[in-house]
């Protein structure tokens, strides 16, 4: 564990499901982007049929976000017209993640999202259930971890915003390539793709809760933390790869308990449109 950026535990802010919610999604790492187009169009199906009173998206539902301007035109646009429909018929809430930190408060007004903390606890169905993208806590990915304290900063940010958007364009193309590039390298040790186990376990002593959800890996499953802990990761979304098995999968959340789906189970006792 990389103590020293483990012993900073975050601020955890909460959020109470109402009373009348009986089915709650989970979602993450759609990477949304125009050259995936079955992933677009299966993630539009999907949040415009989700029989669930509320989807969670726990970040990188875009491949890039290079900020709330890019909305008002191309794929972008198409994305956030799909986010408003969506948003009439459920709840919807948004966690930044590692590729889309730069949402802001435009798209998230305009589309009636609601701005979720990470991490945040959600109680439902008498559970407390601790909820983040995941990226902060895979700690012994040192060089990760410097790059995102640095773009993660109000200044940063503010830097890169006030570039032309096609700027922006430019450099999100270059360092998408360059994680591109990083890979083709050869894969990380395992312990650094995924979460710190011990920092996990500060995280839900914290906010004393028992259950885990996250993305980021995209390794997803579920497993004990220790006793009476327990984490569910969230399926990354690709159908557009020639190579592998398709993968979409919601985690839904119900008085029942945890349910892993297909997109097509998801949808299953959808009212008709």
């Amino acid at each position: 564990m990389n103590t020293a950026a483990g012993s900073s535990l975050p601020s955890v802010r909460e959020f109470a499901a109402p009373a009348h919610w009986t089915q709650i999604d989970f979602v993450s790492d759609l990477h949304l982007a125009p050259d995936l187009p079955r992933t677009t169009e299966t993630w539009e199906r999907y949040l415009l049929g989700t029989p669930a009173d509320a989807v969670f998206i726990l970040g990188d539902l875009f491949d890039t976000w290079v900020g709330d301007d890019a909305r008002h035109s191309g794929f972008e646009a198409r994305c956030a017209a799909v986010l408003a429909r969506a948003s009439k018929r459920c709840r919807l809430a948004f966690m930044a993640g590692n590729r889309d930190f730069l949402v802001g408060t435009e798209l998230l007004g305009e589309c009636s999202l609601h701005s979720l903390h990470d991490p945040t606890v959600l109680s439902a169905f008498g559970q407390r259930v601790l909820l983040s993208h995941g990226d902060a806590l895979c700690l012994s990915d040192v060089a990760y971890q410097q790059y995102r304290a640095k773009v993660r900063t109000p200044q940063w940010q503010l830097s890169v915003l006030g570039l032309a958007l096609e700027e922006r364009r430019r450099l999100a193309a270059q360092m998408r390539h360059a994680s591109e590039q990083r890979q083709l390298a050869g894969p990380l040790a395992p312990e650094a793709t995924d979460i710190d186990r011990p920092a996990a376990l500060a995280w839900l002593q914290r906010a004393q809760a028992q259950v885990l959800v996250h993305g980021h890996t995209h390794l997803p499953g579920s497993e004990p933390l220790a006793a009476g802990l327990v984490r569910h990761v969230l399926s990354d979304w690709d159908l557009d790869q020639a190579q592998g098995a398709p993968r979409a999968q919601v985690l839904r959340l119900s008085a029942s308990g945890f349910e892993r789906l297909s997109v097509a189970l998801a949808l299953q006792g959808a009212p008709s449109s």
